[in-house]
């Protein structure tokens, strides 16, 4: 296994990171239209990026897997489940910061009771161990079987007990009877989770269909055979994904199983670029600035995540200092441009810290 193909890699998870970082803070309620999330049915680049951090911890597997052969089953166990465990714990964590709430008789803690339980990064690693555990344990044709099975019973599950709803769906009525609403997020205007239980099941096919690729990109990726098989899978799925939408529409909020199919076919063709580009035309001149980001995807997410609460929570007199460095710094660029712009500092923000990081070698693995 070659650097170059970490190098790819590593590319990949950058570009998702610093885009994440860049959707996730516009600086005011202004945002251009491709850094929305579509309102429900629909699709924009903004949902593609979740997806994409999947796939690429789906790829980063699939060269960690040769590793463990040489390892006792229970230890590779304990690691799989160590790791789920530890991320599932940063992001509920993550979630519950800073703990208190600033309230008219001074700051009171943040009950457990009205905290959020499942998110981004629960998602990241439920999916993970499961996946892990699947291609770990099973022949690839059963692990490759189960995920089509999981997306095509979601279909069924979906269809039979709700409709395609944001206030009928079964995800949503699972999660309330599981968890209540007190422990779901709020943004929709209702209490509905985008990252629930039931809807996290299908994600585990953008894992599973990054391992894959990651496979075939060690055997073939270098090749221009390789590269044009990649292609072509990709428009395989997003061709299925257009066939399925009209029966289970593509939908990130729920997840939907042409949501997999459609993002997977996309993240094929991504990847594949990324390789001609790095690997076969060698142009990798610029690569190195996601490629900096890339090297600790998880903890410059949480940075991202947690330096944008603590701009929230922290008063310059009466604003909180994320709105305060908006409107002094950003807002004379006028409300979208200016949203953009500190959306873009802040991204850079982030990536200062990974290349200070990368240049200390130091890597925070999980």
């Amino acid at each position: 296994m070659s650097s170059q193909r970490f190098q790819a890699l590593d590319v990949f998870r950058g570009l998702t990171i610093c885009f994440m970082i860049i959707v996730n803070t516009g600086g005011d309620e202004y945002t251009f239209a491709p850094l929305l999330h579509a309102n429900w049915h629909g699709f924009t680049p903004t949902d593609l990026v979740f997806p994409s951090f999947l796939f690429a911890v789906g790829n980063a597997m699939s060269f960690v897997l040769p590793k463990w052969e040489s390892l006792p089953t229970s230890k590779v166990v304990l690691k799989i489940l160590k790791r789920t465990f530890l991320i599932f714990l940063l992001g509920f964590l993550m979630y519950w910061f800073p703990f208190v709430d600033h309230t008219a008789n001074g700051w009171v803690f943040r009950p457990f009771d009205h905290t959020r339980i499942l998110g981004v990064l629960q998602r990241i690693g439920l999916c993970y161990g499961i996946a892990s555990l699947m291609v770990y344990f099973l022949k690839p044709k059963w692990v490759f079987g189960i995920t089509l099975f999981i997306l095509v019973a979601y279909k069924w599950v979906m269809s039979a007990y709700g409709d395609f709803t944001l206030e009928g769906n079964a995800a949503l009525k699972f999660d309330l009877w599981l968890m209540g609403p007190n422990h779901l997020y709020h943004g929709e205007g209702i209490a509905f989770d985008p990252e629930g239980v039931l809807s996290t099941f299908p994600a585990i096919g953008n894992v599973v269909f990054g391992y894959f690729a990651g496979i075939y990109i060690q055997q073939k990726g270098k090749s221009f055979e390789g590269l044009t098989h990649l292609l072509l899978a990709g428009a395989a799925c997003i061709t299925l994904a257009y066939f399925w939408d009209s029966s289970f529409p593509i939908n990130k909020k729920l997840w939907t199983s042409s949501f997999v199919l459609y993002t997977v076919g996309i993240d094929l063709m991504i990847i594949s670029a990324i390789i001609y580009l790095v690997d076969i035309r060698q142009k990798n001149k610029y690569a190195w600035f996601f490629e900096t980001v890339g090297k600790n995807p998880l903890f410059i997410y949480l940075l991202s995540e947690v330096g944008v609460i603590l701009m929230w929570t922290i008063k310059v007199g009466d604003l909180p200092l994320y709105r305060w460095i908006f409107l002094n710094v950003f807002s004379y660029l006028g409300h979208y441009w200016a949203s953009l712009a500190f959306a873009l500092w802040w991204m850079l923000t982030c990536w200062l810290a990974g290349w200070w990081m990368d240049k200390k070698k130091w890597y925070v693995r999980v």
